[in-house]
């Protein structure tokens, strides 16, 4: 019998993920797998929340260097990852997964306002919830968004997940294949060498509420359960790894 080693977690999904070979877009094929890893998750008893990156559309930052204005070009990247969302939502359900979408922007049409404790009570109530639209500011990252949720719905872990990257390295192992992986980091080591595992004001925040973070690769088999149980098969910033679970 595997034991989860945590009970509520955030799963952090960039727009990229969502693309797969691409690059581009909304691969269906790839949200349907990352959907059924999602649902053997919930089968463990796991209450879980998913926030979505919206790079895989529009990328607010890249916009804002060419001239256009900063907060316009994330408020487009907002309305992004509510289409990546809404896509989710309805791969899961298709599955037969209870979902809700909350948005930080009101769009009552598509989804329902974000309010703290209602979303506490739907991951109660065993469905997934998917939180949009970022923190419904600009100039704040989805990464920063995972932070913060984690830390109002008092999640205990977040679980960073990447396309094509097993963990965290001291340089990109794309380009360096003597690129080494680290097994575990402290808040600060990731902050002063500057590695990219999330923004600094998201690891600052999970520094300041100790919520650890797992990176780990999302196309890795079973790696969604696996994480969950403990197994090692990333990096973890701020905690320790166990071997609950792998038994």
């Amino acid at each position: 019998m595997v034991t989860p080693l945590y009970k509520r977690v955030v799963l952090k999904l960039s727009g990229e993920a969502l693309a797969g070979e691409k690059g581009f877009g909304v691969d269906l094929d790839v949200v349907q797998n990352i959907s059924k890893s999602i649902a053997e998750v919930l089968q463990l008893g796991v209450e879980l929340a998913v926030v979505v990156g919206g790079g895989n559309i529009w990328r607010g930052a890249e916009a804002s260097k060419q001239g256009m204005d900063r907060a316009t070009a994330d408020y487009m990247g907002m309305l992004a990852t509510i289409i990546n969302s809404l896509a989710f939502q309805d791969s899961l359900e298709r599955i037969d997964v209870d979902t809700r979408v909350m948005t930080a922007i009101e769009m009552r049409q598509i989804a329902e306002p974000y309010i703290r404790r209602r979303a506490m009570r739907h991951l109660e109530k065993g469905r997934v919830t998917i939180f949009a639209s970022g923190t419904g500011n600009p100039y704040f990252s989805t990464d920063t968004t995972a932070a913060l949720r984690a830390a109002e719905i008092e999640a205990e872990v977040i679980l960073m997940a990447k396309r094509g990257v097993d963990g965290v390295y001291d340089d990109d192992p794309r380009t360096n294949p003597n690129a080494s992986r680290f097994d575990s980091l402290s808040y600060l080591e990731v902050l002063q060498r500057g590695l990219k595992v999330m923004d600094s004001t998201a690891v600052s925040l999970c520094m300041d509420n100790k919520i650890p973070i797992i990176v780990f690769d999302i196309a890795a088999e079973n790696s969604i359960r696996r994480t969950v149980c403990g197994e090692s098969i990333g990096t973890i910033v701020g905690g320790k790894l166990s071997d609950k679970g792998n038994t």
